[in-house]
């Protein structure tokens, strides 16, 4: 087989994998997205706010909800200096941090996170200290919270926060990302280690679908939902100042 034929058959392969496990989750979860979807609304709806959450690559699809064209202005990012992502030196750094005990309460307390909010934990593996630290104790100041993880980690791998439990034990509401264990979905002949992950795709997929389920809901309750535009079609960043105007005490990423 010409290089450039297995090249497109690999690309080909990736593609299916990425839809057959966004299949899944639609399939299987979509009751809990929509009830994900609601639970948003709800706190929208009644003044409060919402927040996403994760570390690592986990931390992309919290990212890819804030400040986004055609995503709610509401939503924000829950930062944790070290563990957004690859940005710090070493790379290796953030993946320490997930494991050190403790700093999930340091950050929630200096938080502006406050009961009735809605707090969204992105954990591929749900293993580390960190998110398990974060569900719980959120939980404990009156946050909802909604863990999108991958449900086969529990079943394949043992916990590192002193509970032994996992993520998905500590959510008001946990959404199964379907992402087998080592989130690689290829293999090949003369290549040692399964590679091409897909747990960014799905995972972004899924809380795509959450926002989505949430505007919708607030419409049907005749409640507008603060939608922003893209800043790059006419009228745009006129029409986000108005909303983010309007929805100020909400907005985080702007001070």
């Amino acid at each position: 087989m010409a290089e450039s034929d297995r090249s497109d058959r690999l690309a080909g392969n990736y593609f299916d994998a990425a839809i057959d496990l966004l299949r899944q989750v639609r399939d299987a979860e979509g009751d809990r997205i929509t009830a994900a979807g609601e639970l948003i609304a709800d706190a929208v709806a009644a003044g409060g706010r919402i927040f996403s959450f994760g570390a690592g690559h986990s931390s992309l699809p919290a990212q890819d909800t804030v400040y986004r064209a055609g995503g709610l202005a509401v939503m924000n990012l829950l930062s944790v200096p070290g563990v957004v992502g690859v940005d710090v030196r070493p790379a290796t750094l953030g993946s320490a941090l997930e494991r050190v005990d403790g700093l999930a309460a340091a950050v929630l307390d200096t938080s502006p996170l406050e009961a009735g909010d809605v707090l969204v934990i992105i954990s591929l593996s749900g293993r580390n200290p960190l998110p398990v630290e974060m569900a719980v104790n959120a939980r404990a100041l009156g946050i909802k919270v909604i863990g999108v993880t991958s449900v086969a980690y529990a079943e394949a791998t043992r916990s590192r926060h002193t509970s032994g439990g996992f993520l998905k034990d500590h959510c008001d509401l946990v959404l199964d990302s379907r992402i087998p264990v080592g989130d690689a979905e290829l293999t090949l002949p003369g290549i040692d280690a399964p590679f091409a992950p897909a747990s960014t795709v799905v995972t972004s997929a899924i809380m795509q679908a959450m926002v989505a389920t949430a505007a919708g809901t607030l419409a049907e309750r005749g409640i507008d939902p603060p939608l922003l535009r893209s800043g790059n079609v006419d009228g745009g960043h006129d029409w986000n100042a108005r909303v983010m105007g309007a929805y100020a005490d909400r907005i985080f990423y702007r001070q």
